[in-house]
């Protein structure tokens, strides 16, 4: 399964490298694409709910999180490199 996850931390001093460390341990074989800087696209085995959960403990009452899972319909603007790299690792 493929998961978009975007998330939004919204007071000072907040531990982003835990929520990306979690979010990267989420993804199966190290398989995870973000040029943004809170939003990933990762392959996984894991359910969103499950995903949810795990990034949930370093979050307060004012932040957000976004967990979806993606189908195969999508589109967007990257360069080549990346959509090779996407169309390859995340969406095969």
């Amino acid at each position: 399964m493929v998961c978009f996850i975007t998330y939004d931390l919204n007071s000072e001093g907040q531990n982003y490298e835990d929520v990306i460390k979690t979010i990267k341990d989420c993804a199966v074989d190290g398989k995870w694409y973000s040029c943004w800087r809170s939003s990933y696209l990762i392959k996984t085995d894991m359910k969103v709910d499950e995903i949810n959960d795990k990034i949930h403990q370093y979050l307060d009452k004012n932040d957000t999180l976004f967990v979806v899972e993606v189908t195969s319909n999508y589109q967007g603007w990257i360069n080549k490199k990346d959509w090779d790299f996407v169309n390859k690792e995340i969406f095969s």
